[in-house]
């Protein structure tokens, strides 16, 4: 991506209008470019035909549109689909649509591999690559709608896939302000949860962002010890720090912190843990969403009985706490929770399990 000719999906509307004015062309030419590259799918300039022709010859010597390549795409039984992404650098990422969920949905990643390690995580197995940036965060939105059908129907969007959002704050919010903008996509941020293992200060900076999406907290454990073991940012953010900040959050009317709690069989899945998980939520607005770990090569945990997970949901239940279980999806094309991994570090951890 040649650095002297910027990529038009990277620009908010506001410096979209402020490159096209700089170029010599209309402000409000952008809100139709916006139109075509959200709502329609289009990039190739020369196909946005209510650009005057001029404009588009010379946009076409100025400017790039970057999107994602899709390389593959991997079908479930249950029709969720994967999809492996090659960006302009040629590094790989991974998103997922997860139809009927009630509505459909897309699960993005935010970097590539994760910085977190969090112990029953594949793609914390990868470490950091580099972050996304905003227009490939977004990007992924464009490709999955467009295979999808779904470029002017609603959908949900969970940033959920690889990487840790907050760690890539900047992008990620910034994506999200492309995300809501009128002229394109128009996604309320109702529609909109961000998965985090709770980085504190941006969890308080999160806190003041005019476009608030839903949060959800990556607990997994109820004690601290534990809890740095699996999630090794707990010993720089800890578990009580995590839910005090939670406790500060704004939260509008009937809105709840969703508490992602992935069950490991003989680690977190014990009736102790859930009354602790139960005193440690007391006085915030929350949810539990108790994930049974998806296994695969490289993990060193496995999944609880039936019988476990519901005694577990049950004592929570019975302590007034909102909770689901969430049903797995896409698990036989390794898209389910915790599964994201790109080929080339799938093929070195598994060569390390060997």
């Amino acid at each position: 991506m040649s650095s002297d000719r910027p990529d038009l999906a990277e620009l908010e509307l506001p410096d979209l209008e402020q490159a096209l004015e700089a170029a010599g062309h209309r402000r409000f030419h952008a809100r139709q470019v916006f139109q075509w590259l959200y709502r329609r799918g289009v990039t190739d300039l020369e196909a946005m035909t209510d650009l005057p022709k001029a404009m588009r010859a010379d946009l076409a010597t100025r400017v790039t549109i970057g999107t994602p390549e899709v390389v593959s795409e991997s079908r479930s039984t249950d029709g969720t689909r994967k999809f492996l992404l090659r960006l302009h650098d040629g590094r790989t990422i991974e998103s997922v649509f997860i139809p009927d969920t009630p509505a459909m949905t897309f699960c993005l990643s935010t970097q590539v591999g994760c910085a977190m390690g969090c112990a029953f995580c594949l793609t914390g197995k990868m470490g950091l690559v580099r972050h996304l940036t905003a227009g490939e965060i977004v990007g992924q939105v464009r490709v999955l709608a467009a295979a999808t059908g779904l470029l002017t129907e609603p959908f949900n969007l969970v940033l959920m896939g690889m990487g840790e959002p907050l760690h890539n704050y900047e992008n990620t919010m910034k994506a999200l302000r492309i995300l809501h903008d009128e002229h394109g996509f128009a996604v309320s941020p109702r529609r909109v949860t961000l998965s985090t293992v709770g980085i504190v200060p941006a969890l308080d900076r999160l806190a003041h962002e005019a476009l608030m999406p839903n949060l959800a907290i990556s607990l997994h454990a109820t004690t601290e010890e534990l809890r740095s073991r699996l999630v090794p940012p707990n010993q720089k953010y800890p578990l009580g720090d995590i839910l005090e900040a939670c406790r500060r959050f704004p939260l509008k009317k009937r809105s709840r912190i969703t508490f992602e709690y992935v069950m490991l069989k003989g680690v977190n899945d014990s009736a102790a843990d859930a009354r602790r998980l139960a005193t440690l939520l007391h006085g915030i607005k929350a949810k539990v969403n108790l994930i049974p770990l998806n296994p695969a090569p490289g993990i060193p945990f496995e999944r609880p009985s039936d019988h476990q997970i519901d005694q577990f949901a049950r004592i929570l239940a019975e302590r007034y706490i909102t909770v689901s279980v969430r049903k797995s999806r896409g698990r036989d094309i390794r898209a389910a929770c915790g599964q994201l991994i790109v080929d080339g570090a799938r093929l070195q951890i598994g060569r390390a399990h060997v």
